[in-house]
């Protein structure tokens, strides 16, 4: 069987309630004993990276909960018009062998007039990873005339 795949996806993503039950259709619901719905099969968000961004007259400012993972799991720099955030953690399971991963990138655009050369970050003892920048700031383009 072919798939034809649209050239664009909309930007929810893959509508997977009216994807999988005409590719499983003998199932129709059921398999034995067990039932399943479309929900089942949809990937959940993932809601534990949710980020804050504010960008006023006092600056920029990015706020991205990283509870999950320490400081020293986290990368942020500046790529261009962009401040990026990258996070890996691995940690050996409790229970029998094996690695458990996690890890998340995310990119955030500075806006113009953000002073990128005084970016900082820092964790809250929340968890909390919070960058932020002042906004640059804009010298009087008057001249001043010495009169003798």
């Amino acid at each position: 069987m072919d798939f034809i795949l649209p050239h664009t996806l909309p930007a929810s993503g893959i509508p997977w309630e009216k994807v999988l039950p005409p590719l499983i259709p003998r199932l129709n619901g059921t398999f034995g004993q067990y039932s399943w719905t479309p929900e089942l099969l949809i990937p959940e968000t993932d809601q534990t990276s949710s980020a804050q961004v504010n960008c006023d007259h006092s600056g920029f400012t990015v706020q991205v909960d990283v509870k999950l993972f320490n400081p020293g799991d986290l990368v942020v720099k500046v790529t261009g018009d962009f401040v990026e955030v990258q996070g890996k953690h691995e940690e050996k399971k409790k229970d029998g062998p094996g690695i458990i991963t996690r890890q998340f990138n995310r990119r955030f655009r500075i806006p113009e007039g953000v002073d990128i050369m005084a970016l900082e970050s820092a964790v809250s003892p929340a968890g909390i990873l919070i960058i932020s920048a002042p906004m640059l700031q804009i010298q009087s383009s008057r001249s001043t005339t010495k009169t003798q």
